[in-house]
């Protein structure tokens, strides 16, 4: 029996994204393109809304329409087989408000300083659609000329969807004076959104040039650009980041030349953050950005620059538990008692930015997933981060902040004395046999396989709970059961 909640994902998954979507606009009574978008981004209970009006001649209308290079979208199915699952919209949506460095945000949600807001234009889009703030692509004194292509992709599930997003790209290639000018028009003209300016500099003198000119631009902060895996020159971006003299000193150098918060960018590519960290916290940060892009290596040709290739950063969904971690661990640190953090780092969906916030983050900065699917998604963000917290009596989302991290221990003190076995559910099961290749090849040989029936066993006294079965099983069949004592 095919499991249904797993069907309406995947063929979700399927859907393009199309811009001006064909199917929508076949449709008369509805926008089954943003049903299945809310699918996608992880909100399906709450996807009916956009259908809700919509009879069996619209739904087909829509599917007709559809312009899947491959197959169309199977919509009436599709959005039909959805309808039990949804939950009523609150009379009353939770307020997604929240302070971030002494500042009133009115969503948690920025643009990360990347090629997503490089001018006037993309950033008033972006505002217009309803992020709550930009930090605005670096800026430098430099000149900045950058290569082509500058972009490479890993693990493509289908064409256009990729969990790995590698790119080449610098800083900004405007002048400082021109980028200062956009974030002097942006604060003026979105006067409730928040405009960080994002600055990189190679001497003491360019850092304090830098960020006086981005306080007199009236911008609301600045984040340093401590990070940044591809600069050509030496001395800058992840070079400062991984030498915690440099970050104090460069840190303490701004924070005496402005009065506005000043938020230090932290390189992932380091064995421990928390040097270059509490580097930033001694010369006074007001909070901590991480984490920039992942130093990494793709060999497809389609990526080479003239037939050369090189070192550059690493970013997509694929990154997000690296992120994760090293926000875990600066946010456990018991010396940066204070410190905020923004967190970066595979955000795609609200729940990916729920988990930030859970480990003390206060804002999240979102950058590939913009790059894939446009500033859009902002909506899915939005409302399913409220629904959670409708869901839950959370009424303020400074609530969340943190919430997670009195559960997170050293190895050494979890739980090894229970155990929790894994059990087949009969009804989902189609005997495919992964679970028994898995547990065979690399786990500990604990379940067996019948070939005339196709069915898998599981051998209780060999297997030990590792619950590599239940991770690779396509159609959910594999469950839990309750936890207890190992037998001695």
């Amino acid at each position: 029996m095919m499991n249904r909640t797993m069907h309406i994902e995947e063929e979700a998954a399927r859907c393009l994204l199309c811009a001006e979507a064909p199917c929508s606009q076949a449709c008369k009574k509805g926008d089954p393109a943003r049903a299945i978008r809310a699918i996608r981004f992880g909100n399906k209970k709450l996807a009916s809304q956009w259908v809700a009006e919509c009879s069996d001649a619209d739904l087909e209308a829509a599917e007709k329409a559809c312009i899947h290079y491959d197959r169309p979208i199977r919509i009436k199915e599709l959005l039909q087989g959805i309808q039990s699952e949804q939950t009523a919209m609150p009379e009353k949506m939770p307020s997604l408000e929240i302070d971030f460095c002494g500042i009133h945000c009115e969503n948690p949600f920025f643009l990360a300083s990347s090629a997503i807001c490089t001018n006037y234009k993309m950033v008033a889009r972006a505002f217009d659609a309803g992020w709550g703030g930009v930090f605005y692509k670096t800026i430098c004194l430099e000149d900045i000329n950058e290569v082509s292509p500058r972009f490479d992709t890993v693990g493509e599930q289908k064409r256009g969807d990729f969990y790995g997003f590698r790119n080449m790209e610098q800083l900004s290639e405007n002048p400082a004076e021109v980028d200062f000018d956009i974030l002097h028009r942006l604060k003026q003209e979105y006067p409730t959104k928040i405009v960080v300016a994002s600055i990189m500099g190679k001497t003491e003198e360019e850092w304090i040039e830098l960020a006086k000119m981005a306080e007199e631009a009236g911008v609301d902060a600045i984040e340093l650009n401590f990070s940044c895996p591809q600069m050509r020159l030496a001395g800058m971006g992840s070079d400062v980041g991984q030498n915690p003299e440099l970050v104090t000193f460069y840190t303490a150098y701004v924070k005496r030349s402005v009065s506005i918060p000043v938020i230090p960018k932290m390189t992932p590519n380091i064995t421990t953050i928390n040097n270059p960290a509490m580097g930033a916290y001694f010369a006074g940060a007001n909070a901590i950005s991480a984490i920039n892009t992942i130093k990494s290596v793709t060999m497809d040709d389609r990526a080479s620059v003239s037939d050369r290739k090189t070192v550059s950063g690493y970013s997509g969904r694929a990154v997000k538990p690296i992120a994760l971690r090293f926000i875990l661990e600066m946010a456990k640190n018991p010396i940066m008692k204070g410190v905020e953090f923004s967190g970066i780092g595979g955000i795609e969906t609200w729940r990916d930015a729920l988990e930030f916030i859970q480990l003390g983050c206060r804002n999240v900065q979102v950058c590939t997933s913009i790059m894939q699917y446009g500033y859009r998604i902002i909506d899915d963000l939005t409302l399913g981060l409220q629904q959670y917290m409708a869901e839950r009596g959370v009424e303020q989302l400074s609530e969340l902040v943190g919430e997670e991290l009195p559960r997170f221990v050293t190895p050494t003190d979890l739980d090894r004395t229970t155990i929790v076995y894994p059990k087949i559910d009969r009804s989902l099961c189609i005997g495919c046999g992964r679970c028994y290749t898995s547990c065979q090849d690399g786990g500990h040989q604990a379940i067996s396989f019948d070939p005339s029936t196709r069915q898998p066993r599981i051998i209780g006294t060999r297997c030990v709970g590792c619950h590599l079965c239940r991770l690779v099983c396509p159609t959910g069949a594999i469950g839990i059961t309750k936890r207890i004592d190992k037998k001695k």
